[in-house]
């Protein structure tokens, strides 16, 4: 592997920033997220907006948001990527049929990011967004993608000794506890979540599958406890299922007849 560029880490760690919060961000905002010199963010932030990478917030001096170039480029990425495209659609299906939240996640190391999401038409409905970065092992895609992993790889992602992080007082923050959730989606072939990573909402989810059978994402849908049931758990895993295998097979997974 070649050397990393500290200029170009520092310019790229800044634009995520742009991630989390409101979406906008002044020079002392990143100097202190960073903790960097104020003379390297302020060269970096004007070469940054001389590319149009950010742009200065209208009405408020000093702030900046992201310009177009990066839309540019998540488009151009979204072009040659079928998987984000097909998954809205499929994701846009299974949500007509069980008004409910519906996401297509990928893994990314210990982390899922949401490619796809369409909302529930309900009052009270789990808010989230594509794009979206959470713990896996505080989501049912999550373990979808982790259950998918050889067991060794899930080990070196989640050591032993390690406490993982907690999003409700329900997530899973033992290794030797997930990796028994983990054999638990395999037998099962789906996964679910219980208010792991909001204290409202559970979910189910079900594998995506590439041309090769290969898991590359997962579908679940995502439930508030005000309409949850066991009963119902076993409707929505089902839906999941059928959500997930069609997408498998938009991507070229030819599935058992």
């Amino acid at each position: 592997m070649g050397r990393l560029v500290p200029a170009v880490t520092r310019a790229l760690d800044i634009l995520e920033l742009f991630l989390d919060g409101d979406g906008t961000l002044s020079a002392p905002d990143i100097v202190r997220r960073l903790q960097l010199p104020r003379t390297t963010v302020h060269e970096l932030v004007t070469t940054l907006a001389a590319r149009k990478y950010i742009v200065p917030v209208a009405g408020q001096p000093g702030r900046y948001r992201l310009g177009v170039r990066p839309y540019q480029l998540g488009a151009r990425y979204a072009e040659h990527l079928d998987l984000a495209a097909e998954g809205q659609q499929v994701a846009r299906s299974v949500a007509e049929t069980c008004d409910e939240t519906v996401h297509v996640a990928i893994l990314e190391d210990t982390d899922v990011i949401y490619i796809a999401k369409v909302d529930s038409t309900h009052a009270v409905r789990m808010v989230s967004a594509a794009g979206r970065r959470l713990p896996a092992h505080c989501t049912s895609v999550g373990k979808m993608l982790l259950a998918a992993l050889p067991e060794p790889e899930v080990a070196a992602r989640f050591p032993d000794g390690t406490a993982l992080a907690a999003m409700t007082p329900n997530s899973i923050t033992d290794p030797a506890v997930l990796r028994e959730a983990l054999a638990a989606v395999r037998a099962r072939g789906t996964a679910r979540e219980s208010r792991e990573s909001n204290p409202d909402v559970s979910c189910v989810a079900a594998p995506v599958r590439d041309r090769t059978g290969q898991v590359v994402a997962a579908l679940s849908i995502s439930v508030p406890m005000i309409r949850w049931s066991e009963e119902r758990l076993a409707e929505l895993e089902e839906l999941a299922v059928k959500g997930a295998a069609e997408l498998s097979e938009r991507l070229g997974h030819r599935g058992a007849a």
